[in-house]
């Protein structure tokens, strides 16, 4: 399993992923142990049909978290996330959820184009501009999730 202190963003993609490939091919959770284990996870949490682990929703709480916080603290992450704002509320507006956080927005768009990709879907060099500015926003959280983490364990 991806590990949530080497990088909290792939960690919280990973989990959407296994979520729905388990919903795509539930047997498949009886040849792999993990997969067993998150399949049992998903049905304990009544999240068969929809919806994320309990897993995936803390790890997302913790991003959100480290985001207001860098809010406050950095000037340099603030721009980056302003300059994605128009992006991201499109994209809001797109969904069943306008009004999903910034982090969570950020971490649908790349999961929509990983989705894009693997049906060997062409993106947009404007789509391909944005997923950049998410995936280094993304990247930074991570980075300092980590460095974070780093810094409790001294």
């Amino acid at each position: 399993m991806k590990s949530k202190r080497d990088n909290i963003a792939e960690y919280i993609l990973y989990l959407w992923q296994i979520e729905d490939y388990l919903r795509a091919f539930p047997q498949q959770a009886e040849a792999d142990p993990e997969l067993g284990e998150l399949s049992a996870m998903m049905h304990t949490e009544g999240i068969i049909e929809g919806g994320h682990l309990q897993l995936a929703q803390n790890a997302l709480g913790e991003l959100e978290e480290l985001h207001t916080r860098l809010l406050g603290e950095e000037a340099a992450y603030r721009a980056a996330i302003l300059r994605l704002q128009p992006q991201l509320a499109l994209l809001k507006a797109k969904t069943d959820r306008p009004t999903m956080s910034d982090i969570e927005a950020c971490l649908v768009l790349l999961y929509q184009i990983m989705m894009l990709r693997l049906r060997q879907k062409p993106i947009s060099q404007e789509t391909a501009a944005v997923q950049k500015q998410a995936t280094d926003l993304l990247r930074f959280l991570s980075q300092t999730y980590r460095d974070d983490d780093d810094q409790a364990t001294i």
